[in-house]
């Protein structure tokens, strides 16, 4: 894919005024990338790193699940292997790019035509399904999965498989610059290591994407488009885009000038109750809410009273009218520089 074709992609999501709540089947799209034998069968040219956390996760079986789930439900599920030739490594010197790629190299991972970059037994594409052109890189963004996603009409991209740090989190940093609403299922998902799982589940994946989900929870989230009120309600558990439970909701106050807000009485988590503005709230799944603000962040946020217009006003900043002369600047302040 061009960088022409890369820019266009975002401007191709057709995305309403808010994220949706829930995962409908016409704006909804499954990611699964890399469920091969290399990284998810034993005897497999990486099984000796991924192991530890596949049969941790029990990755194979929830991603089946998953799999089985949203076709059940009517979500497309797209498959992005990995493969490499002589020709990517002798001509295109793909092994001299990077330290996964000297790896993958080095231990002969994802051979074109092999056992090892064939699909798991458990988790092969239907005839119908979609399998990407395979990647060489860690983006699978970068393969032909953008037309596919425009095709289907596409909004929400949920993404599970292998690897948490690497070929995962890299295509769900590019689809959310691109526009697309991005959730993460994390007991799908495996690792070469659990350091390099768990800075991606708890850390990193938070702060790029919208939420991380359980397999259950995103299925249970699955509705067509206008048949389920998302709407905040009191009693429901919230829960960060890290998954870490907030509270409980004591009360949602959702007219006046500043848009609205939930509260979370203070307890055992907060010293204060905690005033969330209800446009952070991106999913629904049964009676949990999740809002896209890591909960090890949410006590430093200004949250500690309900919010005000002009409050909301501020944090949008000014006008782009009113500060054309940043814009191809070097200094923040407006100042020339000279």
């Amino acid at each position: 894919m061009t960088s022409s074709d890369s820019t266009r992609v975002g401007a191709n999501v057709s995305r309403g005024p808010d994220v949706d709540a829930t995962f409908s089947p016409e704006r909804t799209a499954l990611l699964i990338i890399d469920p091969v034998n290399d990284f998810l069968s034993e005897g497999g040219a990486a099984w000796d790193l991924t192991k530890g956390t596949v049969q941790k996760n029990d990755v194979v079986p929830n991603l089946r699940r998953l799999i089985e789930g949203a076709r059940e439900r009517g979500i497309p599920v797209l498959f992005g292997p990995m493969a490499y030739t002589e020709e990517d490594y002798a001509d295109e010197r793909w092994q001299r790019r990077s330290g996964i790629n000297r790896i993958m190299f080095e231990r002969k991972m994802f051979l074109a035509g092999t056992w090892g970059a064939d699909f798991h037994p458990d988790l092969r594409p239907l005839a119908t399904e979609t399998v990407l052109l395979p990647h060489k890189g860690s983006d699978v963004f970068e393969t032909d999965l953008p037309e596919h996603l425009r095709r289907l009409g596409t909004t929400q991209l949920v993404i599970a498989g292998m690897t948490a740090n690497v070929c995962c989190e890299s295509t769900g940093r590019h689809a959310t610059e691109h526009g697309y609403d991005v959730t993460f299922v994390w007991d799908a998902i495996g690792a070469e290591n659990l350091p390099a799982y768990e800075a991606s589940i708890r850390v990193n994946y938070p702060l790029i994407a919208n939420a991380v989900m359980s397999v259950d929870e995103f299925l249970d989230a699955i509705h067509p488009a206008g048949t389920v009120d998302a709407a905040v309600q009191p009693g429901d558990t919230v829960r960060g885009s890290d998954h870490g439970e907030i509270g409980q909701v004591e009360r949602v106050e959702s007219a006046g000038e500043a848009g609205g807000f939930l509260v979370v009485p203070r307890g055992m988590i907060f010293e204060k109750d905690t005033y969330i503005p209800l446009d952070a709230v991106v999913k629904r799944s049964g009676t949990t809410v999740f809002i896209n603000v890591p909960k090890l962040v949410v006590g430093y946020m200004p949250w500690n009273e309900p919010p005000t217009a002009q409050a909301q006003q501020a944090k949008r900043g000014p006008s782009r009218a009113d500060v054309q002369q940043l814009y191809g600047s070097r200094s923040p302040t407006g100042d020339s520089g000279s």
